[in-house]
């Protein structure tokens, strides 16, 4: 798909996905992009929706050497030029990383490059270990596990995103902790795509900054968290895993995450915060209190609640109704694109 997507294409795919997140209760998103048919200006593309529609975004190209030299390259001055365009617009609505695709398609001399070349204050957003033949692909090349071959290039830090991280050691964790990385668990990609399931339990025990995300899954984050209740449940055959972590996840994780790329708080109702609100129709059929209200927004919620969602004190959604743009126009221009991109993959060009 990457390969076909046109920058019409790539805007209106960003405008779908925006719209189904403020429909979602979702105000903020970390979006990691890749459209190697039309890489430059993709990131501005994508941002240039998200403003349209009053939503908070960060954004990445995936940087990876499977097309070619060439396109890494540009891939490489696609995100040093978008971050060096949000920085010094300086709007604390639209951020940018350095994307990378994963270990095993980046070489040492892209590694290099991106080194060279990544502007101050900003991190990588990067797939890690997500599939084992990322970490036997590691082993077989450069002799060393991905953890370590990202921390001998200066990838970690606080302001890099690491993806999935299924298949890491003690030894890999006890990095991502001493560097103050993030992390980020995606559970419903990780079993729809049969890789595995990381240690997240263990990660969050460790004090590492785990976040709840979704890799585009789905844009319902109360259902990415039902789905990592019950699967680290299931993998651990423990009962009373996940209830707490996962939570702390969604609701302390992702907002220290945003944090760091955005200045004003996030995720919290405080005086100096940005206003983000969203209001649920929920009818809860036993009580409702402070000490089980994570339950009920679990076990009794989904994004389909959500009637109300104000992002940075503008409302997107009222009433279930988008006020920001004509989203049955959007979404008709959207399924078209769909047909036609679909068609220029079946042709076989």
């Amino acid at each position: 798909i990457d390969r076909h997507l046109t920058l019409e294409q790539t805007k209106l795919s960003a405008y779908a996905t925006y719209i189904d997140s403020i429909r979602n209760g979702v105000t903020t998103v970390f979006d990691h992009h890749a459209s190697f048919g039309h890489i430059t200006g993709s990131l501005h593309a994508i941002a240039e929706a998200a403003t349209d529609l009053g939503i908070r975004t960060c954004l990445c190209y995936e940087i990876s050497d499977r097309d070619g030299m060439e396109k890494s390259r540009e891939s490489v001055m696609e995100n040093v030029n978008f971050i060096k365009h949000v920085q010094k617009e300086k709007n604390d609505m639209v951020a940018g990383m350095m994307g990378m695709h994963a270990s095993f398609t980046i070489s040492d001399e892209t590694m290099a490059l991106c080194n060279e070349l990544k502007p101050e204050g900003v991190g990588y957003h990067i797939h890690v270990a997500e599939g084992i033949y990322d970490l036997h692909q590691c082993l077989k090349e450069h002799g060393k596990r991905i953890v370590d071959r990202l921390y001998d290039w200066n990838i970690l830090g606080p302001k890099t995103l690491l993806g999935h991280c299924i298949y890491i050691n003690e030894h890999e964790m006890d990095l991502i902790k001493d560097t103050d990385t993030m992390v980020v668990h995606n559970p419903e990609s990780n079993m729809g795509n049969a890789c595995g399931c990381p240690p997240t339990m263990a990660l969050v025990h460790k004090g590492i900054l785990t976040g709840l995300g979704t890799d585009g899954y789905t844009h319902d984050m109360l259902e990415s968290w039902k789905v990592a209740n019950v699967l680290h449940k299931h993998h651990l055959c423990d009962p009373n895993a996940a209830w707490g972590e996962v939570p702390k996840m969604l609701f302390e994780g992702n907002r220290e995450i945003a944090g760091r790329y955005f200045e004003k708080p996030l995720g919290i109702l405080k005086k100096g915060a940005a206003a983000d609100v969203i209001v649920l129709d929920y009818d809860p059929l036993t009580p409702m209190r402070a000490d089980n209200v994570n339950g009920h927004l679990m076990f009794g919620t989904n994004g389909n609640n959500v009637v109300t969602t104000v992002c940075n004190g503008k409302m997107l959604m009222k009433d279930r109704e988008i006020l920001v743009c004509d989203a049955e126009k959007v979404m008709a221009d959207c399924r078209q694109a769909a047909k036609e991109l679909a068609d220029d993959i079946n042709s076989g060009k």
